[in-house]
């Protein structure tokens, strides 16, 4: 193998597939990084065996080969060259490379015993606005499950139909709910469930796309692939691809736990609501998370009022009030603060509604103007 090319290109490359580099695997080889020419380019590919990432970078290709080099060593070398162009070449398992007066040899492992990077066929592709996709995965990833107890709850339900992508999560406490329009109507239903982890590395690769994203799934149901086909590479772009193991098992049927009607509706300011419940939360501390929503009607022309409040025996205790408009009937629940605090921060509109039906039953949050989230968390018991 003998090519050259931007050491900021190949800095960046390094970069997307680091995320995933093994750190801790009885598979050493899983630690390096695969360096291999590919269609005149480089290609760098990274697997920890859950997710395989792959990037293509632009480069001048003297001689064909492939190599595989510690991840971190060449990262951390690569990074400290000036911007200039890089000589590689491959001599049996050592990659010589040169930028500008500093030159180095890194020991490798063959790429022929690489953990092969799984292929998905094309066979039905489903499109996307990148924005759509990484909007989706943010307002419901965070409610998935951290422990492996129920291991389809560590994952998001992924339903494909029609024109829709409809993204839930669930941890036994909240569930989310998100319907994101596909840029293309779909020629095949599908419904798989994706690891947490692997959208969340999916959705810090979206930041930065500038094309539909295409994703495919395999035959068996196995797999997932990504292709992000216009990502900014240094002066350049260059294509990403992101192939994640599917977790098998049936997602729970959420839709029968999500609240037909309420008695209480208030809308109230997302930005103070979140304010309100980020204060009560340091004086719940110490008292198992537990914040206390109160709301009661107002009467014309004085508006209606939300009270967020905690407290503990060994602090202390604070009480919060906003303005809401209220319909229905006065009403009580208390939630696990950080519940809250993470839905509110994810919310873009400016206000939020919050239906309640009684303290037991389980609080509805919907973005004001948009109809695609939906957001329920499980009260707490509390003495009031």
């Amino acid at each position: 193998m003998k090519l050259s090319c931007l050491q900021e290109n190949l800095s960046k490359g390094l970069g997307i597939v680091g995320r995933a580099v093994a750190t801790r695997t009885t598979l050493p080889i899983t630690n390096n990084v695969l360096l291999a020419t590919e269609d005149s380019r480089l290609k760098l590919c990274a697997t920890n065996l859950e997710i395989a990432i792959s990037c293509w970078l632009g480069a001048m290709i003297e001689e064909e080969g492939s190599i595989t080099l510690p991840a971190r060593i060449l990262n951390e070398f690569v990074n400290s060259l000036p911007s200039d162009k890089i000589d590689m070449s491959l001599q049996d398992h050592t990659l010589e490379m040169k930028c500008a007066r500093v030159e180095a040899r890194i020991s490798g492992l063959d790429a022929e015993d690489f953990p092969p990077i799984p292929q998905v066929g094309d066979h039905t592709i489903y499109r996307i606005l990148p924005e759509a996709l990484r909007a989706a995965i943010n307002q419901v990833v965070f409610a998935t499950a951290t422990e492996d107890t129920r291991p389809v709850l560590t994952g998001v339900s992924a339903e494909i139909e029609g024109e829709t992508l409809t993204m839930a999560a669930a941890d036994g406490f909240r569930l989310a709910v998100h319907k994101a329009p596909l840029a293309a109507p779909a020629g095949e239903s599908a419904e798989v469930i994706i690891p947490g982890r692997s959208l969340l590395e999916l959705s810090r690769l979206l930041t930065e796309q500038e094309e539909i994203v295409e994703m495919a799934i395999s035959a068996n149901r196995s797999q997932m692939l990504f292709r992000l086909s216009k990502v900014p590479i240094g002066d350049s772009t260059g294509q990403v691809e992101m192939v994640s193991q599917l977790l098998q098992g049936t997602f729970p049927n959420y839709r029968q736990l999500m609240p037909q009607s309420h008695s209480t509706r208030a809308v109230v300011n997302t930005t103070e609501f979140l304010r309100a419940t980020k204060t009560a939360s340091i004086f719940a501390r110490d008292g198992s998370g537990i914040v206390r929503v109160q709301v009661a009607p107002g009467e014309d022309p004085s508006p209606g009022k939300m009270s967020i409040s905690a407290r503990s025996d060994q602090i202390g205790d604070n009480v919060g009030e906003i303005d809401a408009q209220v319909s229905g009937e006065p009403s009580r629940i208390a939630f696990n603060g950080r519940y809250i605090t993470d839905v509110l921060g994810v919310i873009h509109e400016a206000q939020i509604a919050l239906e309640t039906t009684t303290p037991s039953s389980p609080g509805v949050f919907h973005p004001v103007g948009s109809d695609k989230y939906v957001h329920i968390i499980m009260p707490m018991f509390v003495q009031w």
